[in-house]
């Protein structure tokens, strides 16, 4: 699987093994709810550097819209483009009106899905994702 970001950077996850990575879909960029939580992540970015974590944000937003996204409101983190829902599909994330669900998983650094969290509100969950990336030390 193919994680095409924000900064024309193509990832895979295969290649991030080795480290804690997040991989949290949200409906669409620069809305109230994604904001918040593209947010909280980026005022924790510092805590978050600490534990080597790669977090990468997913939905069926283009490169384009991600980039007007991260840069006004200066994520530090990927933003992947799933245009097709595919990245939402394979991981298990349900559609709606072709947006992905508000989904996160954290993957330890052997490739496997540590904890996986249905259903997140927005507010307060780069704390969750923080404390669950920690909680793999």
């Amino acid at each position: 699987m193919r994680l095409h970001t924000h900064t024309g950077e193509t990832l895979t996850l295969a290649a991030l093994r080795g480290r804690p990575v997040v991989v949290y879909f949200y409906p669409k960029d620069d809305t109230p709810g994604c904001t918040v939580e593209a947010q909280e992540i980026r005022d924790l970015w510092s805590e978050i550097q600490t534990t080597s974590a790669i977090v990468i944000g997913v939905s069926t937003d283009d490169a384009d819209s991600h980039r007007a996204f991260a840069e006004k409101h200066a994520l530090p983190f990927h933003l992947a483009a799933d245009t097709d829902g595919s990245i939402a599909r394979a991981f298990g994330v349900p559609l709606r009106n072709g947006r992905a669900t508000r989904v996160s998983f954290v993957i330890d650094e052997q490739g496997r899905i540590a904890r996986v969290f249905p259903e997140v509100t927005p507010r307060g969950h780069g704390r969750e994702l923080l404390e669950a990336v920690r909680a793999l030390e």
